[in-house]
């Protein structure tokens, strides 16, 4: 039976212990989705599935501000990445809301007929640009840490959705059907309407470290700094062996991302290493900056008989996170009178 994903063999949800049958506790009753292949292809390196469910939760689920907004802005996210898998979610998502008409247009590839939805899903495909005015906010400023937490998780779950599953959300992309979307979302109607408490997620996290600014004390900042320092560390394969990305690839990562203007790369992948000299940092940038062209030959190039399936989900992880991290830290400063971002 052929399965979502690419590269890695995940232990199947029912046999999960410790913090990763934590996680799928909290994501059936939290997101209403068992067993999800988004969170299910981390699970192989559990040290990026809880940040990265964290992150999602205190900011998408029990983050302030309206569901349908956020998930207009995760949508958003995905179309500019060009994940059609989280489109079609974000898509079910939007039905299980109540917001049926606007899920269907936006199906069609039609624009919300509310203008306030629109400027918020204009916001989210903005995102992917470094150094994009985010002002004035398409939202209340209060709920600024949840609508950008929703982005930048978004940023990092689409890139490893697209490197790591296929495109096919459910069996023959059924999906792509009115009637399927309709009811898929409606069956998930309930947890999506249902105030979450903030917070649940953060007692599953090590120490996560500082919080920027942006996070206004929410409980995003600690899932944030948390998959921040997971992500940044993922470089490091077992203890004893070497590390996955050394010195020189991880060089060439931050200098790709460096300059990175948001753009897409060329068909010839100008700048991208050839698989024969530097597989690592070739996977790594192309998770980084379109994971969508991540291809067999790539992943054969770079894989060892030593590689369990922890060690692509934390190669990607690396890349997809440089490609945050470069949104991130270039968030325009906050107007006078504002807190500081660090």
């Amino acid at each position: 039976m052929s399965t979502p994903f690419r590269y890695t063999e995940p232990t199947p949800p029912r046999s999960a212990t410790g913090r990763v049958a934590d996680v799928y506790e909290q994501i059936s009753r939290d997101f209403g989705i068992e067993r999800p292949p988004t969170f299910v292809v981390l699970s192989s390196a559990p040290e990026i599935l809880v940040p990265a469910w964290a992150l999602l939760r205190e900011s998408l689920i029990a983050g302030a501000g309206d569901r349908t907004g956020k998930e207009l802005a995760a949508l958003g996210v995905s179309l500019t990445n060009k994940c059609p898998f989280c489109v079609d979610a974000h898509t079910m998502l939007l039905h299980a809301t109540g917001d049926h008409a606007l899920a269907e247009r936006l199906a069609r590839g039609e624009r919300p007929k509310d203008e306030e939805h629109a400027r918020v899903l204009d916001w989210g495909r903005a995102t992917r640009v470094p150094g994009t005015d985010p002002m004035p906010y398409p939202f209340p400023r209060e709920h600024a840490p949840a609508y950008l937490g929703t982005a930048l998780v978004f940023h990092f779950i689409n890139r490893v959705v697209s490197a790591l599953l296929t495109e096919q959300l459910l069996p023959w992309n059924a999906q792509r059907l009115r009637a399927v979307r309709s009811v898929a979302g409606r069956a998930v109607g309930r947890s999506v309407r249902r105030r979450a408490v903030p917070g649940a997620a953060l007692s599953l996290l090590d120490d996560p470290g500082p919080a920027p600014a942006w996070t206004a004390g929410t409980c995003v900042g600690p899932a944030y700094a948390a998959l921040r320092s997971a992500a940044r560390g993922s470089h490091r394969a077992a203890s004893g062996d070497a590390d996955l990305l050394d010195a020189e690839d991880r060089g060439l990562v931050r200098e790709a991302l460096r300059s990175w203007d948001g753009s897409h790369p060329p068909l010839a992948l100008d700048g991208v290493p050839d698989r024969r000299e530097r597989p690592a940092a070739r996977l790594a940038i192309l998770a980084a900056l379109a994971p969508y062209r991540i291809t067999d030959e790539d992943v054969a190039a770079w894989r060892r008989p030593e590689h369990t399936d922890r060690c692509p989900v934390r190669v990607v992880a690396y890349g997809a996170f440089a490609a945050v991290d470069r949104i991130e830290s270039a968030l325009p400063l906050p107007a006078t009178g504002e807190t500081a971002r660090t």
